[in-house]
């Protein structure tokens, strides 16, 4: 294998780092209001979720391909609840216990499930509220199954 020139290792690091703080500024526990200014504001019934992005190392310490990593989040089931719409939850017929997920949570939804909507470093989905199919406390509990 080749070696790399100090050019080439410069522009890997910056590339390396500016992925990482897109990644950061992506990860709901990091988010800061700006971020979440600019995702749209659900109305009606939905639900809008930004789907887990899996580490690029693993808990053994081996850093995973680049394919890797974008074939789990295409396959990614769960996502952290950024905002419900005023009307989400709020049919007392369909949902007699009340709401099944609320702002903060992580929740699992249907592969296919929802609007998928792009934004800088990743994307958003924004889910019917009847869609949601389980709230679960850590997303990387069920990344094996996916």
């Amino acid at each position: 294998m080749e070696e790399m020139t100090a050019l080439q290792k410069k522009w890997a690091e910056q590339t390396a780092q500016e992925e990482q703080e897109m990644r950061d500024q992506l990860d709901p526990k990091n988010m800061d209001q700006s971020v979440i200014d600019r995702i749209p504001k659900p109305t009606g019934w939905r639900v809008v979720v930004l789907p887990f992005k899996p580490p690029r190392k693993t808990k053994g310490g081996l850093l995973l391909a680049e394919q890797a990593i974008e074939k789990q989040q295409v396959a990614t089931v769960c996502g952290y609840v950024v905002d419900t719409g005023p009307l989400a939850y709020a049919d007392t017929e369909k949902f007699p216990d009340g709401a099944w997920c609320k702002k903060g949570d992580w929740v699992v939804f249907a592969r296919y499930a929802g609007a998928r909507i792009n934004i800088e470093g990743g994307e958003i989905r924004i889910l019917n509220d009847d869609e949601i199919l389980a709230t679960i406390s850590d997303p990387e509990d069920i990344m094996h199954m996916v």
